[in-house]
Parts: structure tokens; C-alpha cells; sequence
């Protein structure tokens, strides 16, 4: 009989608490509007170094309303007396403290260099890198050179591939990427570049020069404080 009377009164006290609660739902649902911009001027701008360059900046609204004076400009400063790729962001924090951005490329170059280098190489006999006196000697590798603007290069490898695809084990973020400069002489100089997989990039170029008659470039590029590559390429 007690076990009855425990169970009958267990069950009593579930229903009593159940009947006590509320059970509702509410909508937490919250509508932001964002920042849009308006971009002034293309996203990608080609400037003549040696000339003035004046940002022409972009329209912000948050919700119709302009807010324009709220924007933050950060990213690269842009200097026209010196070739390079320049990265201006703009970005803008609504209300709710949420932030858009958008970015432009500005690009200064010499549109006065019309040779264009640009097209597919292979590292050629003679490349080599020098380390600690040791001197590995590698050829036949792909190397991509594309132009971004008059005398304004990518590169997909300075190195030649030398990690990749030559060494086993690396992968393409292996590559030593980034961009030159061709000046009027036919010279070469590197204006930045990056292996993803380290996360750092070089210690500079020398002697770079693209010869026109053989449609051949060659550099000599340092790393890592110990290493020199000495790449020529070759279509």
C-alpha cells in the first residue's frame, strides 16, 4: 500500500508542476541594416607615378540615411611617386556594431614601358640555389608571369619551383609569389612578395633583367637570411 501512495503522490507532484509553468515562445529575431557603400571612381585605379593621386573616396548609408563622415580608411597609403599595388579599405560599423567593408586597388605604374614580359616559363639550366656553399641545381619548372599593368607584373614563383613542384612533400603554397616592376633598360625589380606556407617573404632581388631577343628573365633572390636563388626563365 505505501508503494501505491509514493507513486500516486510522485505522479501528483509532476502534474501540480507542470501546471504551474508558462510555456511560451518568443521571437528574438532583430532586423540590422549593414553599411552599403557606393563606390566613387572603378575598384581597380591605374595611376602614372610621378602624378598626383587624389582618393575618391565612396558613399556610405546605413538604412537610407548617409553616414558617409563615419567611414574609417585604412589599409595602404598611396604613394604616386613610387610603382606598387596599393590596398585602400573602407569600412563602416552600423548600430548594432556590426562592420561592412570594401576595398579598392590602386595601382601606379610607368605607362611608358609598353615591353610586355608577360606568358609561361620554364626554369632553365644554370638555375640553382645557393645555401651554406652547397649548391643545388634544378630545371624545367613552370613559372607564370602575367602583366597587371604597363611595366606591372605578377609572378607565381621567383624561386622557380624549386619547393614546388620539385621538392617532394611541398605543396603550392610553397611557391614564392608576388610582383615586379620592368623598368625602360629592360632591369627587373621586385616590388613585394609572400610564401603563404611561411607566412614571410624575400629578402630582396639583384640583377634583374628580362632579355628580349632570347624572351628570357633572370634574377638572383634572397631568403631567409642564408639562401640565394639564382633563377633563369626561359619560354
Amino acid at each position: 500500500m505505501k508503494k501505491i501512495i509514493y507513486s500516486l503522490m510522485l505522479i501528483g507532484s509532476i502534474f501540480g508542476l507542470t501546471g504551474c509553468q508558462d510555456i511560451t515562445t518568443e521571437d528574438h529575431s532583430v532586423i540590422t541594416h549593414y553599411v552599403a557603400f557606393e563606390m566613387q571612381g572603378d575598384p581597380i585605379m591605374l595611376v602614372t607615378v610621378g602624378t598626383s593621386y587624389t582618393d575618391p573616396g565612396v558613399i556610405a548609408t546605413e538604412n537610407g540615411v548617409n553616414v558617409t563622415g563615419d567611414v574609417t580608411v585604412s589599409g595602404d597609403a598611396v604613394d604616386p611617386n613610387t610603382i606598387g599595388l596599393y590596398n585602400v579599405v573602407y569600412s563602416g560599423t552600423n548600430v548594432d556594431g556590426f562592420e561592412t567593408s570594401v576595398s579598392r586597388t590602386v595601382i601606379v605604374c610607368n605607362p611608358a614601358v609598353t615591353t610586355d614580359i608577360s606568358g609561361t616559363y620554364k626554369s632553365a639550366a644554370g638555375t640553382h640555389r645557393l645555401r651554406a656553399g652547397v649548391t643545388v641545381n634544378y630545371s624545367g619548372y613552370p613559372v607564370v608571369v602575367t602583366k597587371v599593368a604597363p611595366g606591372f607584373f605578377s609572378v607565381t614563383d621567383f624561386w622557380g619551383g624549386y619547393y614546388y613542384p620539385r621538392a617532394a612533400g611541398y605543396a603550392n603554397v610553397y611557391t614564392m609569389s608576388g610582383y615586379v616592376k620592368l623598368n625602360l633598360d629592360n632591369t627587373v625589380g621586385l616590388l613585394s612578395s609572400k610564401v603563404k606556407g611561411w607566412g614571410d617573404s624575400l629578402d630582396g632581388m639583384a640583377n634583374g633583367v628580362y632579355d628580349p631577343t632570347a624572351q628570357s628573365l633572370y634574377w638572383e633572390v634572397g631568403y631567409a637570411g642564408n639562401m640565394t636563388f639564382f633563377v633563369t626563365l626561359t619560354k
